[in-house]
């Protein structure tokens, strides 16, 4: 049974950080609850329908904790009959709810309206404050040659001999297609602005997104994770890695996907449930995949998960009309397009993480989103949307326009 993408919307993404952000005075809850209910307003669903929502939420705790996504459905004013789960791929957990929901939907089971999405407030719950032995476990982390991420982007940058000049020119890109996207409306066909309780209007627009972004202003920067490298961190990657002499750190704040608070949801479902709630499909899913990758470089996932997605849709990159391939860092879309040999005019074509922001939990739906507005704008007909995941994994979803 084939499962199809009926709806998406998502909030703007608000910069993370607390009493900066325009949605940081806001919790977790209220931006579920603002898409969930902007979803059945829009579609006039009868949300007795729904057989089940699942949300990727990364950092589960604070206010994130306690099964986030049956809270925001009941908040929502949903059917209560309507139950909720919250799951974590870490950074393709938006994608693996929109994956799950897939999967529910073409096993068979019964279940004919699934609704998949994320959320995460970088600002009121900091990445990381769930502990985990990834953190804590010093046995784990010596044993696994656990690094954070950003000294393996600096570790895959090294190995490809990506310089300091290309992951800023990348950066550059993504401020500008963004900029342009904005200003031509392209993002408007999803977005949910977001007003507090009292009706005042917090955000309408991305937030980060910079227009006046230069190569000049990137190059002041300076290397983010140098000092902890130095400390003893790159030592430990490179014993995994003895090709490399060193590592060289040029990745900072302005070529790394930006620290943003947002939520976002898509309807999914069979032909059967689109038509009981009087809805048309708009893409069909056609392939899925996540994989695992080795843990310590970590963000080389997404080629052998979309590899394996592309393997099991017939298809060749080349097939592919366009692509999101997730900005956690600049390496990352740069890797993924060489070792795949993609045409980068086909990639992230209205920006990406560094520009727009990475809302952990919710980027992978927000992805989805994007091109799916983007095939029909275009009229194009198939999109890839690929992420890098935290302790070495990748996931690949391909979708094709109806």
């Amino acid at each position: 049974m084939d499962a199809y993408l009926f709806d998406a919307l998502r909030t703007p993404r608000g910069r993370g950080k607390a009493e900066v952000g325009s949605l940081s005075g806001l919790t977790p809850l209220w931006l579920a609850r603002t898409v969930l209910r902007a979803l059945a307003a829009r579609n006039q669903l009868d949300t007795a329908l729904v057989d089940d929502v699942v949300l990727g939420c990364v950092t589960q705790t604070g206010e994130q904790g306690g099964c986030i996504a049956r809270t925001a459905v009941l908040d929502a004013g949903w059917a209560q009959t309507v139950p909720a789960f919250t799951q974590t791929r870490f950074c393709a957990s938006g994608l693996e709810a929109v994956n799950l929901a897939a999967a529910k939907v073409a096993s068979g089971s019964g279940e004919r309206l699934v609704v998949a999405g994320g959320v995460e407030s970088m600002s009121r719950v900091p990445m990381g404050s769930d502990g985990g032995a990834w953190l804590l476990d010093e046995r784990a982390i010596r044993e696994l040659a656990f690094v954070p991420q950003g000294i393996s982007a600096d570790l895959i940058a090294t190995r490809e001999g990506f310089t300091r000049e290309m992951l800023d020119a990348w950066a550059l890109r993504s401020h500008q297609k963004a900029a342009q996207a904005q200003q031509e409306g392209r993002f408007a066909r999803s977005l949910v602005p977001v007003h507090d309780e009292r009706g005042q209007l917090r955000l309408a627009h991305d937030e980060n997104v910079r227009a006046d972004a230069s190569l000049e202003a990137l190059a002041t920067l300076r290397p983010s994770f140098q000092k902890m490298g130095e400390a003893g961190l790159d030592a430990r990657a490179l014993t995994r890695y003895p090709d490399v002499p060193r590592i060289e750190h040029r990745h900072h704040a302005g070529n790394s996907s930006a620290i943003v608070d947002g939520a976002a949801v898509l309807l999914v479902g069979s032909a059967e449930g689109g038509r009981a709630a009087g809805l048309r499909p708009r893409a069909r899913i056609r392939a899925l995949a996540s994989v695992g990758s080795e843990p310590t470089i970590m963000l080389t996932g997404p080629t052998p998960a979309v590899q394996k997605a592309l393997q099991r849709a017939g298809m060749q990159p080349g097939d592919v009309d366009l692509w999101e391939i997730n900005e956690a860092f600049a390496c990352v879309p740069l890797q993924t397009m060489r070792a795949l040999g993609i045409d980068p005019e086909r990639v992230n074509v209205n920006g990406g993480g560094i520009a727009l922001g990475h809302p952990l939990g919710a980027t992978g739906a927000m992805l989805m989103g994007t091109v799916l507005d983007e095939l029909e704008r275009r009229k194009l007909a198939t999109a890839c949307v690929t992420l890098c995941v935290g302790g070495g994994m990748g996931t690949a979803t391909i979708i094709e326009r109806v």
